[in-house]
């Protein structure tokens, strides 16, 4: 018997092997098939690490930042943005590895009687690595003085992208501004996520009276111009705020926008969700409204809601620029893309300095990354895609 029972063991060991790969292939998750999927989407991917890094440098900002975004410098007004250089040729040690720019020299225009920048040959700013330039603190509590790059000591030499109309360091200011536009895009989506979850839950859920209700307000809300709508809300925005408070204040109105689209794509999904067979018998099986929608209706569409939340981020970013740069959101001595396109508001100042539309290139840059990521994302978490 022992002699039988180990060839039958023996015989039964080469089927185990060949059906373990199925096994682990059949056990993977949602989120596995979901990423599986999504890493095949190449652009998607591209826009995840641009996105990556933009976040990256709004998180690390006052470190990156080479100069204060509030210093003003009366002499670099619409300066334009240095020439970078790697290498330095003389005539002692040849060609030699060190960064530095050039500095600035002034002429006059005889025909228009103003003043020019050009680039002086003879005057050279080392930029360095760490170096000590300006003192400020990480995330408002951790003092530095050293930066990523910088000229020691100096802290009014190094423009990379030139400065605006009171002379200050456009990159910097893009740096730091990059913080609240893109903040401001997810705290707002974060509270439209919210709002538009709850809110078209149960207008899909319990139907009837409550579901007429809640669809004409979102049918109201979305039939009110978006412009008159912004300024009336910031005219009733208190004077005396602060920065701050004028920040958050426009994240709370952009939310109150902006979650109409979201309930009605949750209310559609518990609408078709709410007959399912699971549903009806966790009804049965004595569960709760609230137990059934978040345990069982929410993840059967979690990843859809989450594409159309990264779809979303993109417009809040558009509705956060376009009211700065009317004048109707955030304003200075708050920094953001849109703040600092205001800039270009002056045709007569952008034909002289035309990289204070550099801003505006980022801005285009996120919204396209944004958008391709959330196209990949929705394409992921089709069940019926043919990635899966």
């Amino acid at each position: 018997m022992d002699k039988t029972q180990e060839a039958l063991a023996a015989a039964d060991e080469p089927v185990f092997e060949a059906h373990t790969p199925l096994t682990t292939q059949g056990t993977e998750t949602q989120f596995q098939l979901i990423w599986r999927a999504f890493k095949a989407h190449r652009l998607a991917m591209v826009s995840l690490w641009v996105l990556i890094f933009l976040y990256a440098v709004a998180a690390f900002a006052e470190f990156l930042a080479p100069n204060d975004p509030l210093d003003v410098n009366a002499r670099y007004t619409y300066a334009p943005p240095q020439e970078f250089r790697w290498f330095e040729h003389t005539e002692e040690d040849g060609w030699a590895f060190r960064p530095h720019v050039l500095g600035y020299d002034v002429e006059v225009d005889p025909v228009a009687l103003r003043r020019t920048f050009v680039m002086d040959e003879e005057t050279k700013y080392y930029v360095k690595f760490l170096p000590e330039t300006w003192e400020t603190k990480m995330w408002g509590f951790i003092p530095i003085s050293r930066h990523l790059i910088g000229v020691e000591g100096r802290r009014d030499v190094l423009f990379l992208m030139g400065t605006d109309r009171l002379g200050r360091d456009l990159l910097s200011r893009l740096i730091y501004g990059a913080r609240i536009t893109l903040s401001i895009g997810l705290a707002g989506v974060g509270l439209s996520l919210v709002l538009g979850v709850i809110i078209g839950g149960i207008s899909g859920y319990y139907g009837g009276i409550v579901d007429n209700l809640i669809q004409r307000v979102i049918e109201f809300i979305r039939s009110i111009p978006p412009i008159p709508l912004w300024m009336g809300f910031a005219a009733a925005l208190p004077r005396d705020w602060s920065a701050l408070q004028n920040y958050f204040a426009i994240t709370l109105i952009l939310s109150l926008i902006g979650w109409t689209e979201l309930a009605r794509v949750v209310r559609s999904r518990f609408l078709s969700l709410k007959s399912e067979d699971y549903v009806s018998a966790a009804k049965l099986d004595g569960a709760g409204d609230f137990r059934i929608i978040w345990r069982h209706m929410l993840p059967a569409f979690s990843s859809h809601i989450i594409a159309t939340a990264t779809l979303a981020i993109p417009g809040m970013i558009l509705a956060e620029t376009s009211l700065s740069f009317l004048g109707l959101g955030l304003q200075t001595p708050i920094i953001s893309w849109g703040v600092l396109l205001q800039e270009a508001q002056n045709l007569r100042a952008l034909a002289d300095a035309p990289w204070l539309l550099i801003p505006g290139v980022f801005i285009v840059i996120t919204i396209l990354a944004m958008n391709f990521l959330g196209d990949g994302m929705r394409d992921a978490a089709d069940p019926y895609g043919s990635n899966h």
